[in-house]
This record gives structure tokens, C-alpha cells and sequence, in this order.
């Protein structure tokens, strides 16, 4: 069972153009959102579209397909883990972040 913990897949589009950054030893880091969709009728019977958005981080090898192969819209199967990390900004204030450490992709769609 040990393989299972923390474990994350998700299909969805990529709301915007993937953010690489090159960094020092020739490693590459690629930042994206995608939002995913749920599709139910609620009481009255009403067709109703709950989206929830998801930040991805993908490293390396990854990270250069993100770069080469993905843009807004495009659709994608992530796997990979939740990392919980926060930071301070400049005016003190402590911010919190979930994202995806994506460790694997798959390329779906057009």
C-alpha cells in the first residue's frame, strides 16, 4: 500500500501557457495550471459544472515536453504527488501554496 500515499491523477485542460524557468546546471522547471471538470444535475434537475483548478510543477525531462508539446487549452494526464510548501512576500505576509509535483504526463486530445 505504500505506493498509493500521496499519490495524484488528474485529466483537465491547461488554463494558460506553460511558465519555464532554466535553471542553474541546465535543470528546467515548468509551472501550469489545469482545471479539471465535473459534470452533475442538481435538485431541480439542472445541468451543473463544477471546475476546480490545480497548480502543476514538473522538473527536468518533464518539464522540457511541457515546454516543447503543451499550450492553453491543451488537454493532459498528470500523475504525480501534493506538495505543501509557503513562503513570505516582501510586505511579511505568509503565503501557502498546494501544487502537483508531475511525474508523469500523458498528452491526450488534438
Amino acid at each position: 500500500m505504500n505506493a498509493l500515499r500521496n499519490k495524484v491523477q488528474l485529466i483537465g485542460n491547461l488554463g494558460q501557457d506553460p511558465e519555464v524557468l532554466n535553471l542553474d546546471g541546465g535543470n528546467k522547471m515548468a509551472k501550469f495550471s489545469i482545471a479539471t471538470n465535473e459534470t452533475y444535475r442538481n435538485a431541480k434537475g439542472e445541468k451543473v459544472t463544477d471546475t476546480q483548478w490545480h497548480q502543476v510543477v514538473a522538473w527536468g525531462k518533464t518539464a522540457e515536453i511541457v515546454e516543447n508539446y503543451l499550450g492553453k487549452g491543451k488537454e493532459v494526464a498528470i500523475e504525480g504527488k501534493l506538495i505543501h510548501r509557503s513562503y513570505d512576500t516582501a510586505e511579511g505576509q505568509r503565503k501557502y501554496v498546494t501544487e502537483v509535483k508531475c511525474t508523469e504526463l500523458l498528452m491526450l486530445g488534438k
